[in-house]
């Protein structure tokens, strides 16, 4: 079984307690700002917490589940594990993610996401499954970014 890892790195003005309150409340903002990523979330068990099941149905008709695996309000992490869904493309067997914002001194802070896609059996390591998923993180943060910036009540 093939394992891939990479990290996203990001500098923002925004502050790290911010930019994760808006990333906390990712299952609502999302659909509503990135449509044609993001369609909807549905909580199949819990309510947000670690241990949380949901299911995504992104843009694209796709969908997947994933469970919440660690939440640190204080050190600002968050760590998810994609575990099925048709979005995996019958190769990946799981995507664990984990997002920190790590303040920075000029008040802002940089977003660090890394994820290891574990492939199922022989299915081999692709290129462009992680190519796609960098730059997908990338936009999404843009996009929660702006809502941070243009939303200050949050």
């Amino acid at each position: 079984m093939d394992v891939a890892y990479a990290e996203v790195e990001i500098s923002s003005s925004v502050s790290g307690p911010k930019l994760f309150k808006v990333y906390d409340n990712f299952e609502i903002i999302a659909p509503k700002i990135i449509p044609e990523t993001y369609k909807s979330f549905t909580f199949i068990h819990g309510d947000g917490d670690v241990g949380t099941i949901k299911s995504v149905t992104y843009g694209d008709g796709t969908s997947t589940k994933h469970t919440i695996d660690a939440i640190d309000r204080s050190n600002l992490i968050f760590s998810w594990t994609f575990f099925e869904g048709d979005a995996l493309k019958g190769i990946i067997n799981t995507a664990t993610h984990h997002l920190k914002f790590i303040p920075s001194p000029n008040g802002g802070c940089v977003f660090k996401q890394t994820f290891v896609i574990r492939y199922k059996g022989d299915a081999k390591l692709i290129d462009n499954i992680i190519n796609g998923t960098k730059e997908a993180i990338k936009n999404t943060f843009k996009k929660m970014e702006s809502y941070a910036i243009d939303h200050p009540e949050v």
